[in-house]
C-alpha cells in the first residue's frame, strides 16, 4: 500500500497543528515530508539510479566505483548489498503508513467489516498488477505466466498480514506476534525435513519454501535463478512490513521530534545487531526472506527513516529532497509505468547522437536521460496535483 492522497491529507491535519512550545521542542510542523521522500528515495534506484551510478564506472575506472558496481547488483543468495535493501524498504514504508490510515478509517466510523473488504480489495489490486508488472500477465500466455513472482504481490500479502495483526491486537501483542512469526519461519525451514533433502538445508533447490512453491505453482512458479520463494515466506513480508508498522507507531506518538529520531535509531542498530546473530544459525538470504534478513534489512530502513526524518522534518531541510518527493508521491504509477514502458529508450531518442562525442561518458549520459524523461513526467503529475492511487 503506497500512500495516497487521503492518508496525506490525514498526515497533514495530524501534523500541521503546532504549537510554538511543540516547535521549541523540535516536533516537526506539516506534513511528515520524510516518508514520502524515503519513498521516492528506494524508487529512484528502480526508475534509473541504478544504471546512473553503476555506469560511473566506465568514466572512472576505480576501486570505488567498482565497488559501487557491485553494490548495484543482487547478492547470488547468503549474503547482503546494497541493491538487496530496495525491496525491503518498500514494504517498511508500506507499514509506516499503515497506523495512519487505519486511523483515520476508524475515526470515519469504519468496522471491521468494512476495512476488512478495503484491505482485501488492496491485497488483490496490488496482487494483480505484480502478475502485470512481472508475471506475464498481459502477454495471455500461459507458459510464460508466473502467478507470484513480484515485489507488489510480496507487498500484497506483508500488508494483509500486518493488518489482521494490527486489527486484532494491541500494540504489545503486535511486537509479541512479530517475533513469533520470525521464529516459526525459522522452526519451519530448519525442522521440517524437505523429501529428497532433509531438514534445515537452505540450498536454492533443496529448501521448504521453494518445495511448497513448486507443489502448489507448478510450471507457473516464479521463474528467477536462483529462485524466490513465496507462500512460505509471505509470513515474514508480513514481519518486514511489521517493523514499519512500529516505526508508523512512533511517528504517531507524542515523543518531540529528537526522541523519536532516537527510538528509530536504538530500533535500527538493534536489528542490525540481532540480524548478524541470528545470520550465524539462519543465514541471510533475500531469495528466501529469512528471519535475519528481515531483521537485517529491517535495521537499515529504520535508519534510513531515522536519517531523513531528522533532516526533513525535525530540522527543516527539505529543499534537497524536493527530487525524492516527487518520485515518492506517485510510487506506484511509475513503478508500473518503468515495467511496462522502456524509458531508457524514449531518453535515448535525445541523445543517441551524442555517443560519437562523448567516449565513457555515454552510458552515463544515456542512463541520466531515460530517468530524467520519467522523472518530468512526475513532476508535471505532482504541479498538477495528478497522483494515481489504489
Amino acid at each position: 500500500m503506497y500512500l495516497n492522497e487521503d492518508e496525506r491529507e490525514l498526515i497533514m491535519d495530524e501534523m500541521q497543528t503546532k504549537s510554538p512550545e511543540d516547535k521549541q521542542q523540535g516536533k516537526p510542523a506539516g506534513r511528515i515530508m520524510s516518508i514520502d521522500a524515503l519513498r521516492g528515495f528506494d524508487m529512484f534506484w528502480i526508475i534509473g539510479g541504478e544504471r546512473i551510478f553503476a555506469s560511473l564506472h566506465g568514466v572512472f575506472d576505480r576501486p570505488t566505483t567498482a565497488w559501487i558496481r557491485t553494490q548495484l547488483t543482487h547478492v547470488k543468495w547468503e549474503g547482503f548489498r546494497f541493491e538487496d535493501l530496495i525491496m525491503p524498504l518498500f514494504l517498511f514504508i508500506v507499514g509506516v503508513v499503515m497506523p495512519y490510515s487505519l486511523n483515520k478509517r476508524r475515526l470515519e466510523g469504519h468496522g471491521k467489516t468494512r476495512l476488512y473488504l478495503h484491505i482485501l480489495k488492496r491485497t488483490i489490486i496490488l496482487f494483480v498488477l505484480g502478475m502485470i508488472a512481472q508475471g506475464h500477465l498481459l502477454e495471455y500466455d500461459l507458459s510464460k505466466l508466473h502467478i507470484y513472482s513480484n515485489t507488489l504481490q510480496a507487498i500484497a500479502a506483508g500488508y494483509i498480514i500486518a493488518a489482521i495483526i494490527m486489527l486484532n491486537l494491541g500494540l504489545r501483542w503486535q511486537i509479541a506476534t512479530t517475533g513469533i512469526l520470525l521464529l516459526l519461519f525459522w522452526a519451519l525451514m530448519m525442522l521440517v525435513p524437505v523429501p529428497g533433502h532433509g531438514a534445515g538445508v537452505l540450498t536454492p533447490d533443496g529448501n521448504l519454501a521453494i518445495y511448497i512453491d513448486r507443489i502448489i505453482f507448478g510450471s507457473f512458479i516464479d521463474g528467477t535463478n536462483p529462485p524466490y520463494t513465496w507462500i512460505l515466506s509471505g509470513m515474514t513480508f508480513g514481519c518486514t512490513v511489521m517493523l514499519g508498522v512500529m516505526a508508523g507507531h512512533l511517528l504517531r506518538s507524542d515523543k518531540v521530534g529528537i526522541r523519536k529520531v532516537l527510538w528509530l535509531l536504538a530500533a535500527g542498530v538493534g536489528c542490525i545487531v540481532a540480524g548478524l546473530i541470528w545470520n550465524l544459525f539462519f543465514p541471510i538470504i533475500k531469495h528466501l526472506w529469512t528471519s535475519s534478513f528481515v531483521l537485517f534489512s529491517g535495521g537499515f530502513c529504520y535508519l534510513l527513516l531515522a536519517l531523513f526524518y531528522l533532516l526533513i522534518d525535525v530540522l527543516g531541510f527539505r529543499k534537497w529532497a524536493f527530487g525524492f518527493v516527487v518520485i515518492g508521491m506517485n510510487a506506484i504509477a511509475v513503478y508500473m509505468a518503468t515495467h511496462l514502458i522502456n524509458f531508457r529508450n524514449i531518453g535515448g531518442v535525445f541523445v543517441e547522437g551524442l555517443e560519437k562525442y562523448a567516449g565513457n561518458w555515454y552510458s552515463f549520459i544515456y542512463a541520466l536521460a531515460g530517468f530524467a524523461v520519467v522523472w518530468l513526467i512526475l513532476w508535471w503529475m505532482y504541479r498538477k496535483k495528478s497522483f494515481i492511487k489504489i
